[in-house]
């Protein structure tokens, strides 16, 4: 069976200085521990621990331009396991436009936490020590990177994130991405 669900997104962009960004919303340590905590550590692509320097990968920009979208299902109580259905077109549109934002203007951009959209679900080659199949699009997460997105949402768009009560989604989702750049000015239309 093959069930869709309407929902309502809404994209809101911040852009400020990046070390600004950084420095207020890094947490490098205490965010790791969350991730040496997830069972799926270690087993994608898209997330720690690196074979680069986080630190590294994230100088040289003087721009973080920071989205926040918010997904509203029309029906209320969906199970949990159904959040993925309304997640991963947003996804797709959205790190679609930030890797074409990359090639055009350079900078680096940052995904969503979860799992990877270019292999099928449990099929990363990570596990088995291979090389990843789509290194030309896979981008870490913020949170991967240290970012604290709960804090990030909170105090950059007024957005708590909501969580899941009793296996049933709660009335909206949050994603959090981020793109850091030198191009000066870029204006994010949802």
């Amino acid at each position: 069976m093959n069930f869709s669900y309407r929902y309502r997104a809404e994209d809101s962009a911040v852009e400020l200085p990046a070390a600004d960004y950084v420095a207020r919303f890094r947490d490098a340590q205490r965010i790791a521990e969350y991730c040496r905590a997830c069972p799926s550590y270690g087993s994608s692509w898209g997330c720690p621990p690196f074979g680069f320097s986080v630190e590294e990968y994230l100088s040289g920009y003087a721009t973080a331009l920071v989205v926040a979208t918010k997904i509203v299902p029309e029906q209320e109580g969906l199970p949990l396991s159904e959040a993925g259905r309304l997640m991963r077109p947003e996804r797709k549109r959205i790190e679609a436009r930030l890797l074409d934002m990359e090639r055009r203007i350079g900078g680096r951009s940052f995904a969503y936490v979860g799992t990877c959209l270019h292999c099928p679900e449990g099929s990363c080659t990570r596990p088995d020590g291979n090389p990843c199949r789509h290194p030309d699009r896979v981008r870490p997460s913020l949170e991967a990177c240290g970012f604290d997105v709960g804090r990030t949402a909170r105090e950059l768009f007024g957005i708590e994130l909501k969580w899941d009560v009793e296996g049933r989604m709660p009335e909206y989702l949050t994603l959090v991405c981020g793109f850091f750049h030198n191009a000066g000015h870029i204006v994010w239309n949802g």
